[in-house]
């Protein structure tokens, strides 16, 4: 096997030239990813020259070059975050020592599984995605998705990296495994269920984006904090591109409605029916969208109550988000107050020590940064001067773990019978012929400069790009 030019072929700042028993994994491992990305990678799409961000250094001339490239070809890169000099532990019993180098055999165990379960929701959600190119509604949108697409297998490779380097054959049995399981499959799937449901609309890609990986932001900045310093540097960068995802899903949703409120003024009619038959997609029918992806996010942070995320702090393996913004860092006689059912499934409190509401503690962070794109939203229906307001639903509403799991909510927060929610869930979440209108719409528009007719254009190009510029060279 001919060895690889790891300075041109992956770009990296971890001494790849150097590390010959890390050049013999990665020699191992890259054919089989390369297979696995031609496989159950973006279908139909493998031959086309895709406007692409390479990132070939950690500063800021070198992570984000663009241009042409086919996505086989693509330069998956390995960088971690510029080290911190004596950089100490920011959180949890060890606080104020210095940060581990190695993995300390005490925590091997539990951070191999969080670079694993981190780790597994990179490809898989390339998986889920592989077929919505077929159903583009520009060449913008559809760099846009193999942008996001890429990144999400740079950072498989950053994770793979930390397997590799850190963690011998159990960490190199773990990387072939990230390959092995598929989103979907019913013998080997994905490791948590959220990544196992296909995404074949684009109306639920941007919800993807927006909501899960604006999750996968808050996983990674629970890790950033990491007393492992080279998991902490690895997500520190993974960060800088996982913005652009968010990015792909607000300004997505955003001209959704955008292309809404126009029609509902050439209309003169707020009537979903009315605002369907001009090829649109009304409000409502959005709000159930993320009323249904936002429930289905909350569940990612696990239970409220914790002893695992009680242990992960104790221990400063996984911290909270921003860490240095709390004023105490070590959490030991501290309680918070959990939002909890009483007998009669009305609300009341529930003190809990601190460390153990440490995933509630991630989950309110979320839906507060959640609320800036529905603020944004928001404007655009007022600016229209429409009287309709986005909401996010309760984090009691479809829960299916913690003290609010199996309830029958609303999406405000109420609760009511399991009969009434039957008769009225089509209020809530999309229905059957909501998904089956949404994907009548899902029709490719492969010429530059169009745009589907459910859909706004973007406010601006990639990289300052015309309206009309090739983002994709189909052949």
């Amino acid at each position: 096997m001919a060895a690889i030019d790891y300075q041109e072929r992956i770009p990296n700042n971890v001494d790849l030239n150097t590390d010959r028993r890390l050049q013999r994994a990665l020699e191992h491992w890259q054919p089989k990813f390369l297979d696995w990305w031609k496989d159950l990678g973006p279908e139909g799409f493998m031959a086309s020259d895709v406007y692409l961000r390479t990132a070939v250094s950690v500063d800021a001339k070198g992570w984000a070059q663009f241009g042409h490239v086919k996505m086989p070809d693509y330069r998956w890169g390995i960088f971690l975050a510029d080290k911190e000099e004596d950089r100490t532990i920011g959180f949890g019993d060890e606080f104020g020592k210095p940060v581990w180098q190695e993995v300390p055999g005490e925590h091997r165990a539990v951070l191999r599984n969080l670079i694993v379960t981190q780790g597994d929701t990179e490809p898989a959600s390339v998986e889920q995605q592989r077929m919505l190119g077929q159903t583009c509604p520009s060449l913008y949108d559809l760099r846009n998705l193999f942008q996001v697409n890429v990144e999400e297998g740079r950072h498989l490779w950053a994770m793979v990296y930390l397997l590799h380097a850190y963690f011998g054959r159990d960490g190199r049995e773990e990387a072939e495994e990230l390959l092995m399981r598929h989103s979907g499959d019913t013998d080997n799937p994905r490791i948590l269920s959220t990544f196992n449901e296909p995404i074949d609309d684009w109306v639920s890609f941007f919800m993807f984006t927006y909501f899960t990986d604006r999750d996968g932001k808050f996983q990674l900045k629970c890790l950033a904090e990491s007393s492992f310093d080279p998991l902490s540097r690895t997500c520190q960068f993974m960060l800088t591109e996982e913005a652009h995802h968010m990015f792909v899903g607000e300004t997505g949703v955003g001209r959704i409605i955008k292309r809404a409120l126009e029609v509902m003024k050439e209309t003169g009619s707020d009537d979903p029916e009315v605002i369907r038959k001009a090829g649109a997609i009304d409000l409502q029918t959005v709000q159930r969208y993320i009323n249904f992806w936002f429930s289905s996010c909350l569940d990612l942070f696990g239970s409220e109550k914790s002893s695992n995320a009680a242990g992960y702090f104790a221990t400063g393996v996984k911290g909270r988000p921003d860490e240095a913004r709390f004023e105490d860092h070590i959490c030991k006689d501290v309680e918070y107050e959990l939002d909890v059912p009483d007998d009669s499934g009305k609300p009341t409190t529930e003190s809990v020590p601190m460390r153990n509401a440490m995933n509630e503690v991630v989950r309110q962070a979320y839906i507060k940064d959640c609320m800036v794109g529905v603020t944004r939203w928001n404007r655009l229906i007022k600016k229209a001067g429409f009287d309709f307001e986005i909401t996010l639903p309760s984090e009691r509403f479809r829960r299916t773990i913690g003290p609010w799991a199996g309830m029958s909510m609303t999406p405000e927060g109420k609760a009511i019978s399991e009969e009434e929610y039957a008769n009225r869930v089509s209020e809530f979440l999309p229905t059957e012929a909501d998904r089956a209108y949404v994907k009548s719409l899902m029709k490719p528009v492969m010429e530059p400069g169009k745009m589907a007719s459910w859909i706004a254009p973007p406010d601006r190009g990639i990289n300052n790009q015309a309206p009309d510029f090739e983002y994709v060279r189909v052949h």
